[in-house]
């Protein structure tokens, strides 16, 4: 599990691509720091094992799946990245809970400056619009973000200099897409509701 309060900026080291997956190294100071095989690093918000970690680089395999439904297949040697270890029992949860398990990409589509933030809008598909609430969370590219509107094409959230600076958020350009994943507890309860509703009590 993930909170979204992204560690470092990382970067693709090298991209080897394997017959159905691809094998990822990643150069990460921080995430490296105590990383073993087995660990899970959270890469742009898509949780990955660590197989093999070489100083400040960790290599990942990355399966066709992965490669299809988030934005990883897009990424290329010198590509920035938001990086996020496994979170600890004894840590504080920052953010939100993030499985690192992407539910689809959307599409940065505006930003709009502002004098201490900045306004940035997403497309979304719309499989996922009801579970993106205003005042809710998401994480986009990792990073855990609190939704300050929402529409009938997409959401917005307000970033913050600290995240602007610190996170590939503050580099992305409408048109550039990016992974989602949406409130887990939102998914729950709606299946929960579902089958409540199901069973035929009042």
């Amino acid at each position: 599990m993930f909170t979204g309060i992204v560690e470092e900026l990382g970067e693709i080291a090298a991209i080897e691509p394997l017959r159905d997956a691809a094998r990822m190294s990643i150069r990460g100071k921080v995430v490296t720091a105590d990383a073993g095989h087995g660990d899970s690093i959270a890469v742009n918000g898509v949780c990955l094992t660590v197989v093999e970690v070489d100083g400040e680089v960790f290599t990942a395999d990355v399966m066709k799946e992965t490669l299809d439904r988030s934005c990883l297949g897009a990424l290329r040697p010198g590509s920035r990245v938001n990086l996020e270890r496994a979170v600890r029992a004894d840590q504080r949860l920052g953010g939100h809970i993030v499985q690192g398990h992407v539910d689809g990409t959307g599409v940065l589509l505006s930003r709009e400056p502002g004098e201490h933030w900045e306004v940035v809008r997403f497309a979304l598909p719309a499989e996922l619009n009801r579970y993106v609430v205003e005042k809710g969370s998401i994480a986009v590219d990792g990073v855990s973000l609190t939704v300050v509107g929402v529409d009938g094409n997409g959401f917005a959230v307000s970033l913050i200099p600290t995240t602007l600076q610190l996170t590939t958020l503050g580099a992305k350009q409408p048109g550039d897409p990016v992974n989602l994943e949406v409130d887990v507890i939102a998914k729950h309860v709606e299946k929960l509701v579902g089958a409540y509703g199901l069973g035929g009590r009042s």
